[in-house]
């Protein structure tokens, strides 16, 4: 087992509560260096976690919490979510909140990233929502071009439109984060724009994050170990 784990993978603990998510954590050692904490284990103590995780782990913690709010509420969580010094948090993509979120960051190690399209949702479900019409490629990339101008420090989109952000201009030394990352043979569970872990990297995301293959395998330790020995 490598001594310094391929940070490259990122672990979604999407189990119920923090005591599930260390238990996760234990059983995958120091094989997983890296690990997302989202909503769902907000009320579950996930926090703490993420402060556990790191302060006596020192594991790499991407607070998943999708932040969406006018500027100066968005900013006012970002501030006390950024004295953590967490390593990544999650904003929706909107200009305007990646430009609060920002300034809530601003002297912090947290980096901002911004949240693109949803890998969840597919075209019908952006018209039920009245976006913008257009094709999902299209509108990710718009989105993740003013998401980099106005700071963020990556953004989070689906393997399917990892290589056209890394090849636009404003994405230069920014971060890919990509979800919806299925194994081969794995479930799509509620995932629509998907791709293997290997081809996500190829595609050029810096990041993948890996939930359900890994937590509900019946060796998690195994299934990251296999995810990661298929990286490029």
């Amino acid at each position: 087992m490598a001594a310094y784990p391929d940070n490259r993978l990122i672990v979604a603990l999407d189990v119920p509560n923090a005591l599930s998510g260390l238990e996760l954590a234990q059983r995958l050692g120091q094989q997983v260096g890296f690990y997302k904490i989202g909503l769902g284990m907000l009320t579950g103590g996930g926090l703490a976690l993420a402060n556990e995780l790191k302060a006596e782990h020192g594991k790499r913690i991407f607070l998943d919490m999708k932040l969406f709010d006018i500027g100066a509420t968005v900013e006012a969580a970002v501030r006390g979510l950024a004295q953590f010094d967490l390593d990544f948090l999650t904003v929706h993509g909107d200009p305007h909140v990646v430009r609060a979120a920002c300034e809530g960051a601003s002297g912090r190690e947290t980096k901002i990233l911004a949240v693109t399209i949803l890998t969840s949702l597919d075209r019908v479900d952006l018209d039920a929502g009245l976006m913008l019409a257009g094709d999902i490629p299209d509108l990710v990339c718009t989105r993740a071009a003013r998401a980099f101008e106005a700071g963020a420090d990556g953004v989070i989109a689906s393997p399917q439109e990892a290589a056209l952000i890394r090849a636009l201009p404003e994405a230069e030394g920014k971060l890919i984060v990509t979800p919806g990352v299925r194994p081969d043979g794995s479930s799509l569970g509620d995932q629509k724009r998907v791709a293997t872990p290997a081809s996500a990297i190829k595609a050029g995301a810096d990041h993948i994050v890996v939930g359900r293959p890994i937590w509900a395998a019946r060796d998690p330790a195994a299934a990251a170990a296999q995810i990661l020995a298929s990286l490029p």
